[in-house]
């Protein structure tokens, strides 16, 4: 039985293939090839959930995204937009990001838990971030998050 996220990322896959087109095609084969390695990864193969899929194509994408600003900053702007196309065909798969609102929103929520449980202040921000990082769940960046809740922290 496969995950719905990665059957739906064959049958995808499939399709590219059969319009030619190279961009989306390459582009999930190698996040295929990443979630099939992980699969088989550790002491015996197994099926992945539909979150850790997603977390696989969450990281597919931030590499793309490195990668492109690595490029652009080398002055290879071709390469640059290949990663940014890739990053894009990715982005597909996984949930819409959050706004700044909804983030800081869904901070302010976790900052007043902590609080209640007696974290206060720029020590509170390892209670924080256990609090906010299960309801974002791969829809905002590690470090906007953190930013975020330090803002929050500061009194910003």
């Amino acid at each position: 039985m496969t995950t719905t996220l990665k059957s739906r990322l064959q049958g995808d896959l499939t399709a590219a293939i059969k319009a030619r087109d190279e961009l989306r095609s390459s582009t999930l084969r190698l996040t295929i090839t990443a979630i099939t390695k992980e699969e088989v990864a550790g002491e015996s193969a197994r099926e992945l959930s539909d979150a850790e899929v997603e977390k696989i194509v969450a990281r597919e994408a931030k590499k793309r995204r490195e990668a492109a600003e690595a490029f652009e900053k080398g002055g290879r702007a071709a390469q640059a937009e290949r990663e940014k196309a890739e990053g894009e065909v990715l982005a597909e798969y996984l949930p819409k990001p959050l706004t700044d609102d909804e983030l800081n929103a869904l901070v302010a929520e976790a900052v007043r838990e902590a609080a209640a449980g007696g974290a206060e202040g720029p020590r509170a921000m390892g209670a924080v971030m256990k609090i906010v990082n299960p309801k974002i769940a791969g829809r905002a960046e590690g470090g906007r998050v953190a930013a975020a809740v330090k803002r929050q922290l500061a009194g910003g």
